[in-house]
């Protein structure tokens, strides 16, 4: 069900999966968050995003959202410093681009990324 705002001049509507693309987007943004899919972050960035992503859940109540998504990490970075920041990102990305108000950004570190040596 996507999301209308009545205008003078019309009406402005918000397809469902546009929500969850600005939570991984702006989570994304935050140093040390890797997706747990890779290979649609790199899609994402070379291509754009058609749908929603893996590990991004969005309720949409009336104008409000709740977010839960699942992360990775690299490792070397504080969880719980990361999470507030991609929950700030999240927050602020997507009541500015869609004038909603984010009530919970809930963020599950789901992996630890640990880099390889060759």
């Amino acid at each position: 069900m996507a999301k209308e705002a009545s205008e003078k001049i019309g009406a402005v509507r918000i397809a469902d999966d546009v929500v969850p693309v600005i939570a991984a987007l702006a989570a994304a943004e935050v140093d040390g968050v890797v997706s747990i899919d890779n290979s649609q972050n790199d899609l994402m960035s070379r291509m754009g995003v058609r749908k929603a992503p893996k590990g991004v859940k969005v309720d949409i109540v009336g104008r409000t959202v709740k977010v839960d998504m699942a992360l990775g990490i690299n490792s070397g970075y504080k969880v719980p410093e990361t999470c507030r920041k991609v929950q700030e990102k999240v927050k602020t990305a997507i009541e500015t681009m869609t004038n909603l108000e984010v009530v919970d950004v809930n963020v599950r570190i789901a992996t630890v990324v640990v880099p390889t040596t060759v």
